[in-house]
């Protein structure tokens, strides 16, 4: 590598790799730990004519910094949470009206409204 001070022509320097250096594991922690926001605006103009705009927000953090934010929107959104169940239950009751409805089968769909709370 080096003799006095002066490299030595022919060796390549390997790069120095520190024990202490901080891997991708380290660094993903501290980012959902801590949070990060990236935002910017994106315009499109013609002729000092704005012909599109889009504004991007953006969010990165574990869902205990979000909930600590008041940010819990997955909670109360049918498709990502329990709500699903009861929306492929209404799913199932509603196929189960339309079979009777079409087989006249009237009674069965007076019956399953008085089954129906709020219904």
């Amino acid at each position: 590598m080096t003799s006095g001070g002066m490299p030595v022509p022919g060796r390549s320097r390997t790069p120095d790799h520190r024990q202490e250096s901080t891997n991708l594991a380290d660094i993903l922690e501290r980012v959902l730990d801590k949070g990060v926001v990236i935002a910017g605006d994106i315009r499109v103009n013609l002729l000092d004519i704005e012909l599109l705009t889009i504004k991007i927000r953006l969010l990165v953090a574990s869902v205990d910094k979000a909930r600590e934010m008041g940010i819990d929107w997955w909670e109360h959104d049918p498709t990502l949470s329990s709500g699903q169940r009861d929306l492929a239950e209404e799913n199932r009751q509603l196929r189960e009206r339309i079979d009777a409805l079409e087989s006249g089968g009237a009674p069965a769909v007076e019956q399953a409204e008085r089954e129906e709370p709020g219904g």
